[in-house]
């Protein structure tokens, strides 16, 4: 197989299109941190482009990363046992080349943006790549996913102002409950496997019905989250009309699945959370370009 082929295969196989989730929230945290600086207008598509490339670096090589650590798993999971390396279509070897390839790139992203963000760069491929394993010994993988993800609207505060703001980390909490919310949901269609191979989650944990309550509670929180940091952020009625519309997608996400019928968790998982994160983005930007 030649390497543009295979280098396919791995972008397939970590759903690369989805980097899509938090890039939004990412950019969103940029922009929020814009305000009140100096930077020309060259100076914020350079940055901008960094954080693009950072984001996308990253989760490429956590995506990759998990893969290949769950590999074993995912043979015998019959839901996932077609996935790229347990089907023979790239190797593991391929896909350790393939995450060096994009930490690097990701490190030399942090570089170009601050000393801070190149400091903090080990850290974040630590989180965003330890998550695979958690769910080895926890229940609370689900929220080690959401910091993952939550972080980066705060990674791109730090890109800006080279320094932190406690108000971003509302945020990031917002995003972790978010992410957390929609996996427990989508790690409801793994219950069974998950109770039999003797890995943790909240499904496992609590049921169908208990984990489908709580994905509920968090969407709820992350809503009230979002409305603490309008608040904070002192911005207008197009963010907070923002946040309704997020509420109401969150409704309906929420609507599709039930215990007693997951035939739409992809749905539910996939489409829905990229149309929260981009409308979440667009109202904001919307009503930060107005003040």
């Amino acid at each position: 197989m030649s390497l543009i082929r295979k280098t396919a295969v791995v972008l397939e196989m970590i759903k690369f299109e989805h980097s899509i989730f938090a890039l939004p929230f990412a950019l969103t945290g940029a922009l929020l941190a814009v305000r009140g600086t100096a930077l020309s207008n060259l100076e914020l598509a350079t940055k901008f482009a960094w954080i693009v490339l950072a984001m996308v670096a990253a989760r490429s090589a956590a995506m990759a990363f998990n893969r290949v650590v769950d590999a074993d798993i995912d043979a015998k999971n019959p839901r996932t046992a077609t996935r790229a390396i347990p089907a023979g279509l790239v190797s593991a070897s391929f896909t350790w080349g393939f995450i060096v390839l994009w930490s690097a790139i990701f490190v030399f992203a942090a570089a170009m943006l601050n000393p801070l963000c190149l400091k903090l760069s080990p850290a974040v491929l630590i989180i965003v790549c330890g998550y695979s394993y958690t769910k080895r010994f926890t229940s609370l993988s689900h929220l080690v996913l959401g910091l993952a993800l939550g972080i980066a609207p705060a990674a791109a505060w730090i890109a800006i102002r080279g320094s932190i703001d406690w108000r971003i980390l509302v945020l990031t909490a917002a995003v972790m409950l978010w992410v957390a919310g929609f996996d427990i949901i989508y790690s409801c269609q793994d219950k069974d496997f998950d109770d039999k191979s003797g890995l943790h989650s909240i499904p496992s944990k609590l049921g169908l019905g208990g984990a489908l309550t709580l994905s509920r509670l968090m969407h709820i929180a992350m809503v009230g989250l979002l409305v603490w940091l309008w608040s904070l952020s002192a911005l207008g009625w197009v963010a907070l009309a923002g946040i309704a519309v997020v509420a109401a997608v969150l409704i309906y996400e929420q609507s599709l699945v039930s215990a007693t019928d997951l035939s739409r968790v992809n749905a539910a998982f996939f489409t829905m959370n990229g149309v929260v994160s981009v409308l979440f983005f667009v109202f904001w930007a919307a009503d930060i370009a107005w003040i």
